[in-house]
């Protein structure tokens, strides 16, 4: 029998969140009718702002997690998001899962009018009713783990996700075969080196998957991310994007900690 993982039991909570909610006649229009009033503001791409020459960092507003707890005890998502996008970030990942990581899907209706970059809902996404609602808070795009559906579920909501005009950023873990992401079609896909059962973060196990990743897809390393090191080191195998929250959130002076990891603390231009 498998033990019973991290992630199952915040995926159980977010199942039984959902099986509280009332019906929302009308959620599916309105989806729609944000995604005009985004298409009217100009959509912004995710994946062409991680394919940008140079390092792309996606860096992400958290304000706590099962394993670290609150990360940050003066946390303001908006003022986060505005440091991290003067300090050259690629975009902004939003963390808004309200019980495990204390997050609030608000924070994405709030800072996406203060940047002009992507920004990224991440989030548990096991069901279409969550994709209106993220279309209708005004992201860019959203993240789906694939080892929390089926095939046939990762399917339906890729779908919904290009009819919402959401762009998909597809996790999968280091110790997981990637062979059903790939298969998916998910133009970005993203790999965790966070072990589930005990929260170790390797990246030698995010170094060994690069090679099974196509290079047609943008790769994105996620997790354990702490410098500019660990970022040529994963660079080096091929990645071209990376998703860093903790390090970022507890600096105290996030914009230069952006600067710092994308290699323009001296203000001569992004490292290539």
């Amino acid at each position: 029998m498998v033990a019973e993982t991290a992630l199952d039991r915040i995926v159980a909570d977010v199942r039984r969140r959902l099986d509280t909610y009332t019906e929302a006649p009308g959620l599916e229009e309105a989806a729609q009718e944000a995604v005009e009033a985004r298409r009217r503001m100009g959509l912004r791409s995710l994946n062409s702002a991680l394919s940008k020459p140079g390092l792309a960092l996606i860096a992400e507003c958290k304000k706590a997690s099962p394993s670290a707890g609150v990360i940050r005890e003066d946390f303001d998502a908006t003022a986060l998001a505005g440091a991290y996008a003067a300090g050259g970030a690629a975009a902004i990942s939003v963390v808004t899962e309200p019980d495990s990581f204390r997050g609030d899907p608000r924070w994405l209706v709030d800072i996406r009018p203060t940047v002009d970059l992507p920004v990224l809902r991440k989030d548990f996404i096991v069901t279409r009713r969550q994709l209106f609602e993220t279309a209708i808070l005004g992201a860019d795009a959203v993240l789906l783990i694939a080892r929390i559906l089926d095939e046939e579920a990762l399917a339906d909501l890729l779908r919904a996700a290009a009819e919402l005009e959401l762009e998909v950023l597809l996790e999968i873990f280091a110790d997981e075969d990637p062979a059903t992401a790939v298969a998916s079609g998910a133009p970005i896909i993203g790999v965790n080196a966070r072990d589930l059962a005990n929260f170790e973060v390797r990246l030698d196990r995010v170094e060994t998957i690069a090679a099974e990743l196509p290079a047609d897809r943008v790769r994105v390393a996620e997790s354990g991310i702490h410098s500019l090191g660990d970022l040529d080191r994963l660079r080096g195998v091929g990645y071209d994007a990376f998703l860093v929250g903790e390090h970022l959130v507890r600096s105290n002076d996030p914009e230069a900690a952006v600067r710092e990891l994308i290699g323009r603390g001296d203000g001569d231009g992004q490292r290539c």
